[in-house]
């Protein structure tokens, strides 16, 4: 049997894959032909095979826990939506959706609830990633459109990455420039951060947060004053370049007085501003650390300005290219999925609304835009919104000032979830849970950073009664009583339906899929990837090669940038400013890579980066569980000391949630306040403090079962799962008394005898449980002194018996006679160490390629790569100081 080609859920970079399943089991690779990733895939992509089970599934509909059917429950949703619409008016209800659902999924719940609700209030978590650059895009271009594609990447002679660890979050993308750095091309990163992607950069601009308006400005002007801007194109497809020029002139622009603001040296800025003057093949591209901030918008423009003013766009090798986090954030833009737009890129406009709803048959068209995210979670707070339908995402865990989420979903009289997973911190609130697809059963449509429409394709059978979320949409809003126009039969039809209204009365929308308006079901399943806009004559890879825009004039405009100080100012309270992202082998809130243990390895738990001179004057020292606060809340994560992170700020990856780590979650410390233009929140600058934890005693538990810590015992914990068994860390500031309770917790269920050891004077404990010949569970303790590497011990669990020497090993926590290697994880697909690499440096290996052949590190996904170089980098400086 031949494999199945679909499409990664992962990020925006939209990788094929290819997919053979037998049973639940499923054998995965890159797939070759898809001109995204041409086979590679990264370490999450991977993993896939590995989170495929039904571990934790959601297979049939619950009304408040109660096992129901569907009619049940689709009947409940409709009437209560219904009667609160009657009540209270339309706005009086809100969906909440996500990046993950396919482009039918997407079309379906924006039809609804803007043709036949008859209200704006649908957003999307997209909300979180991509509103600014949209806004952006649409202020300059006159309409949501990215002008790149992938190839762009390949032909440019510099890349610019603002605000985008692309080593982590598109490490296929960035192999891809890694590949174009042989032939000379060169890397600028633009980042308060020195990430993976700086370290291996040509040029990294560490700029102080909040000053990218400010850097990107000074290089217009410093372009405008050595004459490298190109007037010719200005003068035939821009406006408003006089305006910018004005506001630029208002200020001092001289490269000293940026280098200064921006707390950069100046002679690295100049060389910036020389790289970019003199290299007409440029590719700014712009990702969370431009967009997630209360500035996103100016960020995007003022990146944006540069490039029209030079005329790099609509060219091979030049554009500015705002990269999506999600694997189809670009299709719930396209279909209306946000609360301030409606479908096929249409506005709330009275000749749009009108379009639209001739084309729905609509009832009700909404007549404004509805709340973005953050306001629609406090109207529902505020008890404005009484009823909401949360799909495909977890927003108690990914939203700013995530406590006050919480507190709303609590109080909200009526809230739906429909997922692919039980229990989540959002499902907790849920009235009614509504089973959905996951990813290897959903079968439709997405779209990726460069435009490019792929297939997701199922390879398994439903599970339980897991539904398709378009079909889950469509059974609703029949039970409403709009049964006729939501009666597709097929996933095809809801995407020919889609497909047709972006052809319909279309005379200057560049988003428009005419040429795929008569697919036959077959061609629906054949569909190759292509890229909108698609004509009779297939795709089209580059916009704007005419220099014609979608605005009245097909002028592009520049837009004047100016932004005062940063949102929220540090102050001696909280003298820091926590910036939160992502990790490299996790994704989003650990539904889905959580499940995958190889993908633990890398990052194994909550951690807060601070610079060792912010370390030294808060008495935090690498390794130690340190406290982060914020006004909004406390978290705990372990400290890594580290000189990548610059002076004045701290990062924490925002993956955490209450099942692995419920002290470690970062974004309910992120203040909820956001751009005034797109609504998009700043995770990147909240102000901060750190002081020690001075946990009292330490601990770990390995069982067989995940285990979660009632709330009354006030203990930072974390889970994190291993192959055969699920490791918990612990931590208390407690007594023996506090000990003893999570003890009795934790045992409770222990079969059998335990094999003890117990030391009170040192506050030592050590138990190890049997089942038969079967390891069980182990649980050590401490008040002082070290614990043992947990990786032996973990690799018990998959043992069917234990041997006479294993068992009498069990309390040492050692294998008899092999050296444990506690070095960190670096390669998490081939499971190479540090130590294994530094061994490898020593021998001689002095490149990644070498090592890579040393050690097999680096030869799967490359994700490692960077910090492979980075070692290397360092044991090298080490020898030029020791010979010294």
């Amino acid at each position: 049997m031949a494999a199945r080609r679909s499409t990664c859920p992962y990020c925006g970079v939209g990788c094929g894959v290819a997919g053979q399943a037998s049973g639940r089991d499923l054998t995965l690779a890159g797939d070759p032909a898809h001109p995204a990733n041409s086979g590679r895939l990264c370490s999450k992509g991977s993993a896939l095979a590995a989170t495929v089970g039904l571990e934790g599934r959601l297979l049939h509909p619950t009304i408040r826990e109660r096992r129901a059917s569907w009619e049940e429950a689709t009947a409940l949703v409709a009437r209560r939506f219904s009667e609160t619409i009657d009540r209270h008016g339309p706005d009086s209800v809100a969906f909440y959706v996500s990046g993950q659902l396919l482009t039918e999924d997407y079309y379906a719940a924006n039809k609804l609830m803007k043709g036949f609700i008859g209200s704006g209030n649908i957003d999307t978590n997209s909300r979180l990633c991509m509103a600014s650059a949209v806004v952006a895009h649409k202020l300059t271009f006159g309409a949501d459109l990215v002008p790149g594609c992938y190839e762009d990447l390949d032909l440019a002679d510099l890349v610019v990455f603002a605000g985008h660890n692309a080593a982590w979050t598109h490490p296929v993308l960035f192999r891809r420039m890694e590949a174009a750095r042989g032939r000379g091309q060169r890397h600028v990163v633009i980042d308060p951060r020195r990430t993976d992607t700086a370290e291996v950069a040509d040029l990294h601009l560490p700029i102080a947060p909040q000053t990218d308006v400010r850097l990107w400005n000074g290089l217009l002007a410093d372009l405008i004053d050595r004459g490298a801007i190109d007037r010719a194109y200005i003068a035939a497809h821009v406006s408003g370049f006089a305006e910018v020029q004005a506001a630029l002139a208002a200020d001092d622009q001289s490269p000293a007085a940026v280098a200064a603001d921006c707390g950069l040296a100046l002679p690295a800025l100049q060389r910036f501003y020389d790289l970019f003057a003199r290299t007409p093949r440029t590719v700014s591209l712009f990702s969370m650390g431009s967009n997630q901030s209360a500035q996103g918008v100016a960020k995007g423009l003022a990146i944006i300005n540069a490039h029209l003013a030079t005329g790099r766009i609509g060219k091979p090798g030049a554009c500015p290219f705002s990269i999506t986090g999600q694997p189809n954030a670009m299709g719930g833009r396209e279909t209306g999925g946000m609360a301030t737009t409606l479908a096929a890129h249409m506005d709330f406009d009275e000749v749009s609304r009108a379009r639209l709803g001739r084309f729905w048959g609509a009832p009700a068209m909404a007549q404004a835009p509805g709340l973005k995210a953050v306001d629609m979670f406090e109207a529902i707070g505020e008890g404005e919104i009484k009823a909401l339908w949360v799909m495909a995402t977890n927003p108690a865990v990914s939203m700013p000032d995530a406590a006050r989420v919480c507190e709303a979903l609590a109080a909200c009289p009526f809230v739906v979830v429909s997922d692919c997973m039980d229990e989540t911190d959002t499902t907790a609130f849920a009235h009614v849970k509504l089973p959905a697809l996951a990813w290897g059963e959903k079968d439709g449509t997405v779209t990726n950073s460069e435009r490019r429409i792929s297939r997701q394709r199922a390879l398994f059978e439903a599970p339980g009664q897991a539904r398709a979320d378009w079909r889950i949409i469509a059974d609703v809003a029949t039970a409403m009583g709009y049964g006729e126009a939501f009666s597709w039969r097929s996933n095809a039809q809801v995407f020919r339906e889609w497909a047709r209204l972006t052809a319909y009365e279309n005379d200057d929308r560049l988003l428009n899929l005419s040429g795929l308006v008569a697919m036959s079901p077959a061609d629906y399943e054949a569909l190759e990837p292509v890229q909108w806009p698609v004509t009779a004559a297939g795709g089209t890879p580059r916009l704007f090669a005419d220099g014609v825009f979608q605005t009245p004039d097909d002028r592009a405009r520049m837009v004047p940038t100016v932004v005062a100080g940063p949102a929220q100012a540090t102050d001696p309270a909280y003298p820091l400013a926590l910036n939160t992202g992502r990790i490299r082998d996790q994704w989003h809130t650990l539904t889905r890579t959580g499940l995958a243990p190889d993908l633990w390895r890398h990052a194994s738990e909550p951690f807060v980066e601070v610079h060792p001179d912010d370390a030294v004057a808060a008495g935090v020292v690498e390794g130690v569980l340190t406290r982060v606060q914020t006004a909004q809340g406390e978290a705990v994560a372990l400290a890594r000391v580290t000189d990548r992170q610059r002076r004045g700020g701290v990062f924490m990856p925002m993956h955490w949630t209450g099942a692995y780590a419920p002290s470690g979650r970062a974004n309910p410390l992120v203040a909820a306040r956001v751009d005034p233009r797109s609504g998009q929140p700043e995770f990147k600058h909240t102000p901060a403090r750190v002081r020690p934890y001075r946990e009292t005693w330490r601990g770990f538990f390995l069982a067989r079962e995940a285990w979660s810590v009632p709330a009354k015992l006030d203990i930072v914990w974390r889970r994190i799962p291993q192959h055969g068994c699920q490791l918990h860390e612990f931590a208390g500031r407690g007594d023996a008394a506090e000990r003893e309770a999570l003890r009795r917790v934790l045992l409770r269920a222990a079969p059998g005898e335990a094999l003890r050891y117990e030391d009170p004077s040192a506050g030592s404990l050590r138990e190890a449980f049997m089942d038969g010949e079967r390891l069980d569970c182990v649980l050590f303790a401490t008040t002082s002194g070290a614990l043992p590497p947990r990786d032996w011990l973990a690799e018990l669990f998959a043992a069917p018996a234990l041997s006479a020497q294993d068992r009498a090993a069990l309390l040492i926590g050692r294998a008899p006679g092999r050296p444990a290697d506690a070095s960190p994880l670096v390669c998490a697909c081939r499971n190479v160490r540090a130590a294994a690499i530094g061994k490898a440096i020593d021998a001689g290996a002095r490149d990644v390629d070498a090592v890579a052949e040393t050690t097999g590190a680096g030869t799967n996904c490359g994700s490692c790569r960077p910090e492979i170089a980075r070692l290397i980098t360092a044991a090298l400086r080490s020898e030029i100081a020791d010979a010294a």
